[in-house]
């Protein structure tokens, strides 16, 4: 019988001498111009207070230097390598790593995973900002054009854990109707006068599971369990209304859970279900997932938001007051797409003497030309600004009739001011005009048509039609590196907080990156891109 051949665990110990090639140290290998020794250099400037607080002072001493893990991460965020184990193994075979960490021993994927979701946990924004003010200084950011936009990114959740808001609250009133039920039963068989309300359930189920526990211990009831066994009345209503209280509770968790949304995934209940534009299935199927927002300058990412909101409407105040409580600057002109368009983001940006180049959600109507024949649409209507008064097609007057208001997700209420035509009878365009059978009637914001107004003025000039080339260039240009190029169309971690330190270390990198590619094509300084001539 032939033997197997037992091998040492020490392979230092085979057979054969190598020759040691000098020298052996990582400098003399690693190019010039690599951009290992960009991030070494810049990284070296930053300021690590933050990260050194989070670790305890009374603790053991870490195994590798903070400053020099963050080091190891941001480098591997730039090489596309987002995975704590293949990180470690990157720090154990690459040479850009094993110089980064300076001789040190690797550290194990348990120890980055550790790093990146505890201690970088408040401190990776200040880094990134930090950074961002670091291009300002040496020049390659000027704080003037600002970039918007955003994309969907899937969450680390099962795309089958939904939770709907419309089901929660079904589920609830129907439990509701069954409690009330219940506790009239209760009120007849026990002479009492228990009220139970949507507003305070839960304290007064538990004063009546109160009210029940006190009297089977009166009349001594035994509570039976299991097959055959006959359960009394007071166990059957007191089994049913702790399990409307148990219920009740879930569903209020829940409702806290939701924070204006209308779903959220029992895996990461940070995340929302969202429309991808990646559909493998092509049948609009909702994914978990968070909207990502990213601002761009000079091809530069300078701030990111992640937001619960499916719409970009609601995200765009929030990024620029982080931003500008961050930086403490404020960008000149803030150029975004259509989905930003609102009364309420035209209005802050004017309060902030910020200039809007926002493209309205009409553009591409207005310049067809069955819009312009289209006697139903506002646009094509006079308007007499001194009577306040519309008129239509037929010389038939549309006059102010009222004013209500409208209330959007964040909470903003908006004017509407409503007009009626004088007499629709006996029109002949009344069927191209509209659908209703009494008057025309036409509600019109007059502050968003103005605002609209003024931001189509300024898409349409010519430092406009610039911003709006870049804009594409620049902002969707990003997008399009870091889901394209850099694979990253997956969070690997969960929790809104987690996900934001894997994609400010993302950003961080391609940052980098970027600088290291603007350095060697001779680009520094350069801002924005110049249109092409015929």
């Amino acid at each position: 019988m032939q033997k197997t051949k037992l091998y040492n665990k020490n392979y230092t110990e085979f057979d054969g001498y190598y020759q040691l090639v000098l020298p052996l140290n990582f400098e003399m290998l690693i190019p010039e111009d690599d951009s290992v020794r960009l991030l070494s250099h810049i990284l070296e400037g930053l300021n690590y207070e933050k990260l050194y607080r989070a670790y305890s002072s009374t603790g053991r001493k870490p195994a590798v230097e903070p400053k020099i893990l963050y080091k190891v991460l941001t480098y591997a965020y730039m090489n596309n390598i987002y995975s704590s184990r293949k990180i470690e193994t990157a720090c154990k075979r690459d040479i850009n790593f094993m110089w980064l960490l300076g001789g040190r021993k690797a550290p194990d994927h348990s120890t980055i995973a550790r790093f990146r979701k505890e201690f970088l946990s408040n401190v990776v924004e200040d880094l990134f900002y930090q950074l961002v003010n670091y291009l300002h200084n040496v020049g390659e950011i000027q704080f003037e054009n600002l970039f918007v936009d955003g994309t969907k990114i899937e969450a680390n959740a099962n795309r089958y854990t939904f939770v709907w808001k419309k089901v929660v609250n079904k589920n609830e009133t129907k439990m509701f109707e069954k409690i009330q039920t219940c506790i009239q039963a209760i009120n007849l068989d026990y002479l009492t006068d228990f009220v139970i309300t949507k507003e305070n359930i839960v304290e007064e189920l538990q004063k009546v599971l109160f009210y029940l526990d006190e009297k089977r211990e009166m009349e001594q009831v035994q509570f039976v369990h299991g097959v055959g066994k006959r359960k009394s009345k007071l166990q059957k209503y007191y089994e049913s209304l702790q399990e409307f209280k148990d219920r009740q509770e879930k569903y209020s968790n829940c409702n806290q859970l939701f924070e204006k949304r209308n779903s959220y995934s029992k895996t990461d209940p940070d995340a929302t279900f969202m429309h991808m534009k990646d559909d493998h299935m092509r049948n609009a199927q909702l994914k978990p997932a968070y909207n990502v927002q990213i601002a761009v300058e000079s091809e530069y990412v300078t701030g990111v938001g992640i937001f619960q909101d499916r719409s970009d409407t609601t995200t765009l105040i929030p990024l620029l007051k982080e931003m500008e409580a961050k930086l403490r600057s404020r960008y000149k002109n803030i150029i975004t797409d259509s989905g930003y368009e609102s009364e309420e983001n035209y209005l802050y940006l004017e309060g902030n003497e910020q200039k809007p180049f926002i493209k309205p959600q009409t553009y591409e109507i207005w310049k067809k030309r069955s819009f312009k024949k289209d006697i139903s649409k506002r646009e094509n209507m006079i308007y007499d600004e001194e009577k306040d008064e519309y008129s239509c097609h037929n010389g038939k007057k549309l006059k102010v009739t009222g004013i209500t208001h409208r209330k959007a997700a964040s909470g903003y209420r908006s004017e509407v001011t409503v007009y009626e035509c004088e007499d629709c009878d006996e029109c002949p365009y009344k069927t191209k005009c509209t659908k209703a059978e009494s008057n025309r009637r036409m509600q019109v914001s007059k502050t968003f048509v103005e605002k609209r107004i003024n931001s189509y003025k300024n898409v349409m000039s010519e430092e406009g039609i610039l911003l709006r080339m870049n804009r594409s260039i620049q902002v969707e240009g990003a997008f399009g590196v870091l889901k394209n190029d850099y694979g990253f169309n997956r969070f690997l971690t969960r929790g809104k907080n987690s996900v934001k330190i894997e994609f400010l270390l993302l950003c961080f990198g391609y940052n980098m990156n970027k600088l290291h590619t603007k350095i060697q094509n001779e680009r520094c300084g350069k801002h924005l891109h110049k249109m092409k001539t015929a």
